[in-house]
């Protein structure tokens, strides 16, 4: 019964060797909602990573477990979003995802049928009246084929394999259908509920990118101001886009980068982002300062600073024209020009078609 925290991952440097571990069985890292699924005849629950209800979000997904899953069980998978680009190839697409998250009825019904989602099992926690936590994942795995047997979608079964060279190949390929990586479970391991028990192996490339700005952390005071975030913007077509922010700083850390920025500090109306300033809700350009209804209620002022400095960040892929997640601070570029910071430098993964991925050996 719910609720069930989901079994976690610790970050990995590369491919584990599997006989450091007593085994392990690697599949895809998928790039969606973490999601806890709980069936028992016609009532089906979805369950966030934080245990919160995703259920009235995806409708077609709830459809189909009805349709597709076993009478009973409680499964850990992914809900996704899966769109073609103009190669005709699946891909993974998060942001359209993030847009089903919307409080009106009439629009998740709309999006359910215009960009509908579905939902991908890696790990079974309960099918009929039996428990499967308990079980090393061997098991587990092995009833979660026998009762997912024949899926070909919306609902599917992950693929996994115990040979390391073929998840090295996964990593590489994947990542071209917009995969995250690759996880690694050991073979002998129970369901460890909000428990690093699993290994992850993601994406990390570098970047040099020009700060034009940063927000104030939100301990910070006019006593002893921090810096919260750097905002990092890299140059297409001769302008200055945003592409994305790194944080995760000490608090040392903070005080030193905040007084360190200062000479740079200019007007918003001097600032190649100037333009931006007269919105208050959320834009296309996704331009910093602004509100989306991922931020309502956020203070998302920023102190904009002449685009004169250069560091190189480490990030694991790209969402569009921006870095997925938060970029990681490696250090500072004196020696580029920040004109030179453009998209051209950043590292595209091979097209792969995730139909490929989910289709049935």
């Amino acid at each position: 019964m719910p609720p069930v925290q989901p079994m976690l991952a610790k970050s990995v440097s590369g491919i584990p060797d599997p006989a450091k571990h007593g085994g392990l069985s690697f599949e895809p890292k998928w790039d969606g909602f973490r999601c806890i699924l709980f069936k028992d005849g016609d009532e089906v629950e979805l369950a966030s990573r934080n245990t919160k209800p995703l259920t009235r979000y995806f409708p077609e997904v709830v459809a189909a477990a009805r349709e597709r899953l076993p009478d009973r069980c409680v499964l850990d998978g992914e809900v996704f979003v899966a769109l073609r680009n103009d190669q005709g190839h699946q891909r993974l697409e998060f942001e359209v995802l993030q847009e089903r998250i919307h409080p009106a009825a009439s629009r998740i019904d709309m999006l359910s049928e215009k960009t509908p989602a579905s939902f991908v099992a890696f790990d079974l926690l309960a099918l009929g009246d039996e428990s499967y936590a308990e079980r090393p994942f061997a098991e587990r795995r092995a009833a979660l084929e026998q009762a997912l047997a024949g899926l070909t979608g919306p609902c599917y079964l992950t693929r996994t394999t115990t040979d390391p060279g073929l998840a090295e190949e996964w990593f590489h390929q994947f990542e071209g259908a917009g995969l995250d990586g690759v996880v690694a479970k050991p073979l002998g391991s129970a369901y460890q509920q909000n428990a690093r028990s699993m290994l992850k192996i993601k994406h990390e490339r570098t970047a040099d990118v020009v700060v034009a700005g940063y927000r104030e952390h939100k301990t910070s005071t006019p006593e002893k101001p921090l810096l919260g975030s750097l905002l990092l913007g890299l140059y297409a077509d001769g302008e200055l886009q945003h592409v994305g922010v790194s944080a995760s700083f000490t608090a040392a850390r903070r005080a030193e980068l905040i007084e360190e920025l200062q000479p740079l500090v200019v007007d918003i109306a001097d600032h190649p982002w100037g333009r931006w300033n007269e919105f208050l809700t959320a834009n296309p350009d996704r331009a910093p300062g602004t509100q989306s209804r991922w931020s309502q209620g956020k203070d998302l002022s920023f102190t904009p600073l002449r685009p004169e400095r250069v560091l190189e960040v480490a990030y694991d892929h790209m969402e569009g024209r921006r870095f997925r997640h938060t970029a990681q601070f490696r250090r500072w570029r004196p020696d580029r020009d920040p004109e030179s910071c453009g998209y051209d430098q950043l590292e595209e993964p091979v097209n792969y078609d995730l139909a490929r991925i989910l289709s049935v050996d």
